[in-house]
């Protein structure tokens, strides 16, 4: 994400640090997930970066805008282990992706993970981010046969990840 910021932030007089950043971006992202809940993730983050420029007084073309929502399925990469890791968790459990990114973003993404998931249900398929219940319920009724309590969620953030998973328990 923050290589992806790179043509706007490398404009600033003043470069900002990577968490304020990170905030901006955080802000902008979930402000538009709220007024627009079915807009593909590459759409919206075109739009997040076109907010940030904007609040950085930075003058930017849409087209710039537009290459930063396919940095998704280019660029963004996975963590260091999570290609080792999610190897070994399959040999012992289903691995089921719940994502806030629309589908051609996510595909892009997952061959970095080297690993065949079991099922894959993005904000594209449900109609609406993660940050809502609607997304949890929509995952719960595709897991039939399996009880919440079987469920082990894992997740990055407290704002996309955790405190919405906590409403599955």
């Amino acid at each position: 994400m923050i290589a992806g910021l790179e043509p706007l932030t490398l404009r600033m007089a003043n470069l900002p640090d990577r968490n304020a950043i990170l905030e901006a971006h955080a802000r902008h992202e979930s402000s538009q997930q709220r007024y627009t809940p079915s807009m593909k993730y590459r759409e919206l983050l075109a739009v997040v970066y076109m907010r940030l420029a904007e609040e950085w007084g930075l003058p930017v073309a849409s087209e710039e805008c537009e290459a930063y929502g396919r940095t998704v399925e280019q660029n963004w990469l996975a963590f260091e282990d999570s290609a080792e890791v999610l190897a070994h968790l399959k040999q012992h459990f289903k691995l089921i992706i719940l994502s806030k990114v629309d589908n051609l973003s996510f595909a892009g993404g997952n061959r970095r993970f080297g690993v065949e998931f079991d099922a894959i249900y993005t904000a594209e398929d449900i109609g609406s981010y993660i940050l809502v219940d609607r997304n949890f319920d929509y995952l719960l009724e595709k897991l039939t046969g399996i009880a919440k309590k079987e469920i082990l969620y894992t997740g990055e953030t407290m704002f996309h990840d955790h405190a919405p998973a906590n409403k599955m328990a």
